[in-house]
């Protein structure tokens, strides 16, 4: 993974710049570059060099924070195909899933290669991701954006299939499967046969509709344990002195997760144990 995370600024960085009010600008820099903003202009060459963490000013005399951008930035500002996971959720996958350093991963809903960013990061140069896409453009979108996030072809690590997963499949003894589609039942033989005993499926959807169809399929497929569904709420702070109150606004509903583990092969899953109506006492 060629992109740069530390150090002096060089030609062929992403720069973020960050002007007083918190709007964010990301840039590649180059020998003979300028930024133009109605504040004024900045020159490549001002920040080349540069130790991470600097000020720059423009010609105007604004003043820009200057960073390289983190993941959770460039997945919301890259170019879209389709809609992006948002980073809240796709922290959530990369922790709940317990994506790990030289998993293998497979992914089948491309998107605008959002997730696939956070999937490499955490798998690293010794795992390994494949993901599938139906279309062709989406996929043409995500190629371009993973390879500018990590400075160039991820050819040891990452492979892009054009194509249904559950007919284009061909991994065996995967560790997770993460599915982002209308319909995640529909690959769920296909998901058990290429994970291994013990490892997650993790599907993220939209609605309640398609929340509760994939739990009750999961639950039917006899290869699952019993799965787990659930939803992240993110609600910033307003923090000045001694006036801290939440936010007025906060990143709501965006999905719903749902991961199970794989089951052995010709294990039967307990039944499951409910609690009785009318009553908090479990059985």
């Amino acid at each position: 993974m060629g992109f740069r995370r530390h150090g002096p600024f060089q030609v062929g960085d992403q720069v973020q710049l960050t002007d007083p009010k918190n709007k964010r600008h990301t840039i590649t820099l180059k020998e003979d570059g300028v930024f133009h903003t109605h504040k004024g202009a900045i020159p490549h060459s001002d920040l080349i060099g540069q130790p991470e963490g600097s000020v720059v000013r423009s010609s105007g005399g604004t003043q820009y924070l200057a960073f390289r951008h983190l993941l959770q930035d460039y997945t919301l500002a890259m170019p879209r195909g389709a809609a992006v996971i948002y980073p809240k959720d796709a922290s959530m996958i990369v922790g709940m899933a317990d994506i790990f350093p030289g998993a293998r991963v497979i992914e089948a809903g491309v998107g605008s290669g959002a997730l696939t960013c956070f999937l490499l990061r955490a798998v690293g140069p010794e795992g390994r991701v494949t993901s599938y896409e139906r279309r062709e453009d989406f996929a043409g979108v995500a190629r371009k954006n993973v390879e500018k996030f990590f400075g160039g072809p991820m050819e040891d690590n990452w492979r892009l299939v054009v194509g249904d997963l559950a007919d284009s499949i061909d991994e065996a003894d995967v560790d997770r499967v993460i599915l982002d589609m209308l319909a995640p039942w529909e690959c769920l033989d296909a998901a058990a046969k290429a994970l291994t005993p013990g490892g997650v499926i993790c599907c993220y959807v939209a609605t309640t509709t398609q929340m509760s169809k994939v739990v009750e399929a999961i639950r039917d497929h006899g290869c699952f344990t019993e799965p787990h569904a659930w939803e992240t709420l993110v609600r910033d702070w307003h923090v000045e002195g001694l006036a801290v109150r939440p936010d007025h606004r906060m990143i709501g509903h965006t999905g719903f997760l749902v991961t199970a583990r794989r089951m052995a092969d010709g294990v039967t899953p307990p039944p499951r144990r409910r609690r009785p109506k009318g009553t908090t006492e479990e059985l």
